[in-house]
């Protein structure tokens, strides 16, 4: 008899905790939109990126939600971003969280001044001295975020 009730207890408690331990938190309680962790390591130390607008769209039961922001260009962010000191020719590394696919842009004083080749997550800085304003676009199967960085080569 009180083998059977501890037996009872115990498939009690196991169901419980399956039943809590596996919810799917990401349904709702998910950060919507997403906060994407996202750097550019130049020998050996790491640089956040300045996240400038961004797009998310999740289905929620039937509906879709969309998040979309608008804000300042990379050139204009690059106002109040502080530098990152390259040599000339030198690689920058870009890692974001949860491996979008990336596209690196040059920018300059009026807008987007050309693509930039990214090969292994790296980009290559140029060889003549001066700022160089760089914006990021991530896209994930759900969203894409825009982020900006300013390398001083020396």
């Amino acid at each position: 008899m009180m083998r059977g009730i501890k037996l009872i207890r115990m498939i009690v408690i196991l169901s419980v905790s399956l039943l809590f331990g596996c919810s799917d938190k990401s349904v709702d309680q998910a950060e919507f939109p997403p906060d994407k962790k996202a750097a550019v390591e130049v020998n050996s130390s790491n640089y956040s990126m300045e996240k400038g607008g961004y797009r998310w769209v999740r289905k929620k039961g039937l509906e879709t939600e969309t998040v979309t922001t608008d804000h300042a260009s990379p050139n204009q962010m690059a106002e109040h971003l502080k530098p990152i000191r390259v040599k000339p020719d030198q690689k920058v590394k870009v890692e974001i969280e949860d491996d979008p696919v990336m596209k690196v842009f040059l920018w300059n004083e009026t807008g987007i001044e050309k693509e930039i080749k990214l090969e292994d997550d790296q980009i290559t800085v140029p060889a003549d001295k001066g700022k160089y304003i760089y914006e990021v676009l991530a896209e994930w199967k759900n969203g894409e975020i825009s982020y900006t960085f300013v390398a001083e080569v020396q």
